[in-house]
Formats: structure tokens, sequence, C-alpha cells
């Protein structure tokens, strides 16, 4: 059976009391945003001792850390924080291990100078994939030094957005040390949004192989193209709703055809953990029962 498990970071709370709500609501996983208000890896609180004691209270509490969220912006048009992107996410590699976990996740990020989510034309060019390129094999050399696995979740907006640069990634930098974040939402365009099943086939047709976890969040046409962001207590990655023609608001409030999803993850991935996001601390009761439905009425 599929798992299902959260991101940490949707708890504005200390270690602590974020297992409790997440033990009380019934997940049995997790997705570790160290950025608790009693240890923050962004600014500078995570060392190995604390890490330790992370990873031993979510052992305690039976609830496995499946991925280490290191989110952030590969290829910022900003030489410093390129620089100092690129030395974070170095930096939580080194941690993964310490935290219980093999499987570090990031974007790729876009030349968009405001934001992380937001396209740039630079974005679709030879240039930018192959100075992204470069940038990934040396994140993948440093995680195969530290013995794990960079994770890599696409966006559409992003320098690695689409099936194809997905596929060419994978096949480029050619490492057991790379792999692929599962969150089908992410390829959808206005354009190819309304040949929903097709796309899903094509996804898992073409990078099931690559898939370590998968996300449950959803995607439906905006009526509002500028960047979207809820009012939550939380890091940016998890506050975004989604920029241009598709919105990415909570699982079960958009179009993916949810059924499907899960059958086909299932069928390539029958253990994979699915991990809820796109929501507020209010939401996340009506999220998962929406998505434990799914699973129990496909029988995964």
């Amino acid at each position: 059976m599929i798992p299902v498990g959260i991101f940490t970071g949707y708890y504005p709370c200390t270690i602590d009391e974020t297992i409790r709500r997440i033990k009380e609501q019934g997940f049995s996983c997790v997705q570790l945003d160290v950025s608790f208000k009693d240890c923050d890896a962004t600014k500078g609180e995570l060392t190995d001792e604390k890490a330790k004691e992370i990873r031993d209270k979510f052992r305690a509490a039976n609830l496995p850390v499946v991925a280490l969220s290191a989110y952030t912006n590969f290829v910022h048009p900003d030489p410093e924080k390129r620089a100092a992107n690129i030395a974070y996410f170095k930096e939580m590699i080194r941690f993964a291990r310490k935290l219980g976990c093999g499987y570090v996740a990031s974007e790729t990020g876009t030349y968009n100078p405001e934001s992380d989510w937001v396209w740039h034309d630079k974005n679709a060019t030879e240039e930018a994939y192959q100075e992204a390129l470069a940038i990934i094999k040396d994140l993948v050399a440093c995680a195969e030094e530290n013995g794990v696995t960079f994770i890599v979740e696409n966006y559409i907006n992003n320098v690695i957005g689409s099936v194809e640069q997905v596929e060419r990634l994978m096949k480029d930098v050619n490492s057991p040390n790379l792999a692929l974040i599962c969150d089908p939402t992410n390829y959808f365009t206005g354009a190819n949004i309304g040949n929903m099943d097709a796309e899903l086939e094509k996804v898992f047709d073409r990078l099931a192989p690559y898939m370590r976890i998968a996300h449950a969040k959803d995607c439906k046409l905006a009526e509002d193209v500028s960047e979207k962001h809820a009012d939550i207590d939380a890091d940016e990655s998890h506050s975004f709703r989604g920029s241009g023609d598709v919105e990415l608001p909570a699982a079960g409030l958009g179009s993916l055809n949810y059924d499907l999803y899960v059958r086909l993850l299932a069928k390539h991935h029958p253990n994979m953990p699915l991990i809820i996001e796109h929501l507020d601390e209010g939401g996340i009761p009506r999220a998962k029962e929406f998505v434990d439905g799914v699973l129990k009425n496909a029988g995964v």
C-alpha cells in the first residue's frame, strides 16, 4: 500500500509539537523541513547534535523521514545568491544521513531575478540548460560523496520543467545519485491541462523508473496569472500556489485526475510515499481525507 505523509513545514511549531500534530492526524511518514520554531537550518541553527536529536525524535514517533527538503534556486541570476543557494544545498546534503534520510529534494530554479517560480525566457535556452546541467552534476557529485541521492522536483516554469527536459537531464547526468520526485501537477500548462489523462500516462511511461517519492497537490486553470501565495506561516516554497495560467491548490481542489494518478503510481511504485502539500494547517484534515479516500477506492 501507498503510505501517506506530509511536509513538516506546514506546522509552525517546535519539533515536539510538530510531531504530536502529525501523529494525531494519522500520517505515517514525513518530508522533513528543518524549519521548526526551535531549529531552523536556514538560520544556521542545525548542528550534528541537533540533527541527531531530530532524527531520534522522528524515529521514536515511528514517523520515517522519506526526504529532506532543501529547496532553492540553483540558477539565480545574482552570482552571490546563486553561490549561497548552492552552498546551502550542499550543506543539507552533508546533514541528510545525520537526519536519518537518504534523499535531498530541490527544484532547479529559474533565471527570473524576482522569484524562484516565475518564468524567464532564458530558461528555455540551450545555454541555460548547459549551465544548470553543470551545476547539477556538481551537486550530484557531492551527493555521491555523502551517500545520498538528489531527488529533483521539476516545475514547468523552471529550467527543468517538461517531461522531455527531465528525461534529458537524467540521461546526461547518468548517476544513481540523481532521481525524481513524482509530481504530475508540475508538468501542466494552459496548453496541455485539457489533455489530462494522456499527459499523466506520458509522465509515468517515460519517467517512472526515476521516481523515488511522490507529492499530492492539485492543478487547475488560473483566473489570475500572477504569482500566487497563501497567507501562512511557512517558507515560500510552501506558501506558493502557482504562477502563470495554472494554479496549484491542495489535493482535491483542482482538476487533476487523482484516480488515474494513484493507479499509475501504484502500478509502477506500489509502496511509494505520497506526501501531501500546498495547503494551510486548517486544510490538512480535508486533504488527507480526500487522498485516503482516493487510495482506498483504488485499493492501493
